[in-house]
């Protein structure tokens, strides 16, 4: 019988996958073999499938029979086309072993390097090459790996040990070490080992390699790697594959080299080679921002052959893939290798403008160019950039790694800016990033490093994650154990504020002054491309002219939610709505609602004029009455410091007086007390106040040639006769405006849905509604039984638990709270077939959440003006995915 197949070839120009395979082969084995397939020169090698991950991880570590078997065989296939033996003395084969998701991770999980080297297998290398000072360097490089990696040792230890070499010779580069130096490093390295583990160096190439293999495969639930997956929703059980490959070497010297390289501008998506490399190097040393490389460029003066053949290759890989590369190569002694190609992390900047230009390039469609860019990326182009007027005092300069701007106070480690990140703004300074920094990295708005290049993992991860980065700003001196940074003659410390451009490379002192973001160009025409496919509408929630107009820039089709209450809060008004509050009855209420009427029928004539006859949904006051007055303890102080001071009068009978009303309204739980629909049963004069302001406001502006098109939307409805009740008041009051003012108007009256019971009773509601409104803020809190306030302090241990897969506040709980949504449409719609539907919550503008309202059938969403343009693709997607 056939043991089943877990070991996939590729090489000599032909592969046993190819990049359809992704799920099984990971991203980077499946792209290898597709290279082959395409006589890519790649070194030839063999991939161990995610299918053995998912094995090794539920049989408590344990491979599945076969595998060790296959993996020897397939060591010999490799062997016969390198033309050396795994551990031969004489000539020995020696590997990579790498990791490779089937979604791109980079630096997240373990690589190890030059595998196979001992101390009798280097005497073979160095008779082979001739070059005893490479053999070496290969060695002090694959022990640090190894130990790191594989043993646990901190990295740091290492470095220690060769930093005081470089001192100790007074050399600032590795590259720069002698050769006795270099065997000085192993037999320190290997001491060290012996210390830290108490056994020797492993010298067996064959434990080697399968310790190497369990440490790939164990790098997949890493910390770094656990926290990347969360931030980027790659799934957990998806595991990582292991490719083996022949080593080849960029550090072989003067006519080695290793690189990075993009098919285009990752930062602005230009169409150029853009990338960088090293000369006597090996590819950590790129990544990592040890040394600073040279800018592509300059590899076809210094290698013109090489570069003519590298630059024919990325045409062919971008044509081939259809999409922007990012490829890791090789030259071992005047040879081109290319390691790995895969679609590139981009910003969101170029994230547009490729995908614009390659569909006018007729290499995609519009719709795969609308399904180019990640709705989410879209929000580093929404937010504040450094004002060009405003006068600012650059203190430093490094390369632009990512652009936008950041303004926040520094910290210095990433466990620093993990620990503030949810409640400050802050610039993460490190001498360079490692991918353990990728936690703080998330946290922070913006990243500063000394060291490293425009391919350093600062850049490359904060590219991806959207953040604002300044790398390889070698003016800085940087300070960790005293949390300072110098710059000349300026020290800065811990908390202090500086502000990054990252399209520039400048560091400014203090605050500079933001700006918000505008939608033009490329950005403006796939946001026009995605609307040509889209089903959803996209509304804004807006309570001001100025967040009208702000959404309607953005491409607003119409307000989903104007919370009333909002405009309640306004300069000279919460005293009024205080007077209004603390009135005990109806009549003495009339005065303060007299003075509300005029405040409020000026808000909904500015916002019905800036939508120019787009629909207005205008919810009545929400909440509870006591969120307008003082807090409790606040009067209790000022009482008890007037009493003190034996002074009574008429400013203390007033806060008495307040005192007693803020008591009575008091209540246990006031998410599910007196609120919106229950005030205007209770206090209908407030809701005929408001109705009658809409209506007067759509009055005026009608008579003024305008078109206006309200939908009075009535909160917290739970059962049908609260909503009969209030919808009476609603129609008589806006019978008697028209009347009064002679004309007749459109207008629609509807419910939020964001009560179960709402959602049960929906074909009981929808006889009396024009339309829903899902409210999944309040929907999320009463079906799970939740105080959004308060979930925040367990929600992220259920998240990590696997409880919960993700926040049910930012993205819809699908099986609880959208079952309810679905029962709520179905019953709803058999009722009132004409029904219309959206969602006014914050989850109107996650794309996930997003995608489920399309799908269960919603006519638009409704979110924050800021979060239109990320709707409007998201919406697009949705459509193009059904």
């Amino acid at each position: 019988m056939l043991s089943e197949r877990f070991i996939y070839f590729f090489g000599n120009g032909n592969a046993e996958g190819n990049a359809s395979m992704k799920e099984l082969l990971g991203n980077k084995g499946a792209n290898l073999a597709e290279m082959a397939n395409i006589e890519i020169p790649v070194p030839p090698g063999f991939i161990i499938t995610t299918k053995v991950c998912k094995t090794y991880y539920a049989n408590n570590r344990e491979y599945p029979p076969g595998v060790k078997e296959q993996v020897g065989e397939n060591l010999k296939k490799l062997e016969a086309i390198a033309e050396k033996k795994f551990g031969d003395n004489e000539d020995p084969l020696l590997l990579s072993i790498r990791s490779g998701a089937p979604a791109s991770m980079p630096g997240m999980m373990d690589t190890v390097l030059n595998l196979g080297l001992n101390d009798s297998t280097i005497t073979g290398l160095i008779r082979k090459t001739n070059n005893e000072r490479f053999a070496y360097d290969s060695y002090r490089r694959f022990i640090t790996m190894f130990g790191d990696v594989v043993l646990g040792i901190e990295h740091d230890k290492f470095e220690n040990i060769l930093s005081a070499k470089r001192d100790s010779l007074g050399v600032k580069l590795d590259n720069e070490l002698t050769v006795g130096a270099l065997k000085e490093l192993v037999g320190e390295f290997k001491r060290l080992i012996k210390e830290e583990t108490g056994n020797n160096f492993p010298q067996d190439p064959e434990q080697q390699l399968w310790m190497a293999i369990d440490a790939v495969f164990d790098s997949w639930n890493n910390k770094r790697a656990t926290k990347y997956r969360h931030i980027n929703n790659i799934p957990d059980h998806w595991g990582t594959a292991v490719n083996v490959q022949s080593m080849v070497f960029g550090n072989m010297g003067e006519n080695s080299a290793t690189g990075v390289a993009f098919t285009r501008d990752p930062a602005t998506g230009e169409k150029r080679f853009f990338g960088e490399y090293l000369i006597n190097a090996q590819g950590e040393d790129v990544v990592a921002g040890i040394r600073t490389p040279h800018p592509i460029e300059d590899l076809k003066k210094s290698m013109p052959v090489i570069y003519n053949q590298l630059e024919s290759i990325y045409k062919k890989l971008e044509v081939h893939f259809k999409d922007m590369q990012d490829i890791e190569f090789t030259i071992q002694d005047g040879k081109l290798y290319i390691l790995q190609t895969r679609n590139s992390k981009r910003t969101a900047e170029a994230a547009i403008n490729i995908a614009v230009d390659m569909a006018k390039e007729g290499l995609i469609d519009k719709k795969t160019a609308v399904l180019r860019i990640k709705p989410e990326q879209l929000d580093q182009l929404l937010h504040p950039m450094i004002d060009p007027e405003s006068p600012v005092e650059v203190i430093a300069k490094g390369l632009p790694a990512s652009p936008g701007a950041a303004v926040g106070k520094i910290v210095f480690t990433a466990e620093r800016a993990e620990e503030l990140g949810t409640s400050e703004k802050l610039i993460l300074v490190r001498a360079e990033t490692s991918p353990e920094d990728i936690g703080g990295m998330n946290a922070a708005s913006g990243i500063l490093t000394a060291r490293g290049g425009m391919t350093s993992h600062a850049a490359v991860v904060a590219r991806g994650m959207g953040k604002c980065c300044v790398a390889g700003c070698d003016g800085i001196l940087i300070d960790v154990a005293n949390k300072t940074m110098t710059i000349d003659d300026l020290v800065l410390k811990e908390f202090d504020y500086i502000t990054l451009n990252g399209s520039t490379g400048e560091v400014i002192k203090g605050k500079a002054k933001l700006i918000h973001a505008e939608v033009t160009g490329n950005f403006e025409r796939i946001l026009s491309w995605a609307d040509e496919v889209r089903d959803l509408g996209v509304r804004t929630n807006a309570d001001t002219p100025n967040d009208a107009e702000t959404a309607l820039g953005f491409g607003a089709e119409g307000i989903g939610l104007c919370r009333t209450e909002h405009m309640f809060f306004g300069e000279g008004r919460i005293e009024t709505v205080q007077d209004m509050i603390l009135a005990e009855t109806s009549e003495e209420r009339r005065a303060p609602l007299e003075k509300l009427l005029k405040f409020q029928r000026e808000d909904f004539k500015g916002i019905f004029k800036v939508m120019a006859g787009r629909p207005v949904t205008i919810r009545l006051l929400d909440p509870p009455l006591h969120e307008f007055l003082p807090k409790h303890e606040d009067l209790l102080e000022k009482i008890t410091i007037l009493k003190t001071k034996n002074i009574e009068n008429e400013e203390l009978k007033e806060l008495e007086k307040l005192k007693t009303r803020v008591e009575s309204l008091d209540e246990f739980n006031p998410m599910l007390g007196h609120r919106g629909c229950r005030l205007g049963i209770t206090y209908p004069e407030i809701y005929n106040m408001q109705v009658q302001a809409i209506f007067e406001a759509a009055a005026e502006l009608i008579k003024e040639g305008e078109t206006v098109m309200p939908e009075v939307m009535i909160p917290l409805v739970g059962h049908v006769k609260e909503l009969e009740i209030t919808k009476r008041h609603v129609i008589r009051t806006a019978s008697e405006v028209m009347e009064r003012e002679g004309l007749k108007l459109d207008y629609l009256i509807g419910t939020m849905i964001e009560l179960p019971r709402a959602a049960i009773t929906a074909d009981e509601i929808a006889a009396e509604a024009d339309f829903f409104s899902f409210g999944t803020n309040d929907l999320t809190q009463t079906t799970f039984g939740l105080s959004r306030d308060d979930a925040g302090k367990f929600l992220p241990e259920y998240i990590d638990k696997g409880i919960l897969p993700c926040d049910p506040f930012v993205t819809i709980d699908q099986g609880g709270v959208g079952a309810l949504m679905e029962i709520a449409i179905e019953k709803g719609k058999k009722t009132n077939p004409d029904i219309k539907l959206g969602i006014c919550g914050e989850h109107g503008g996650d794309p996930a959440s997003i995608e489920f309202a399309d799908r269960i059938g919603l006519d638009y969403v409704s979110c924050s003006p800021f979060r239109i343009p990320i709707a409007r693709i998201a919406a697009a997607h949705a459509t193009l995915k059904k």
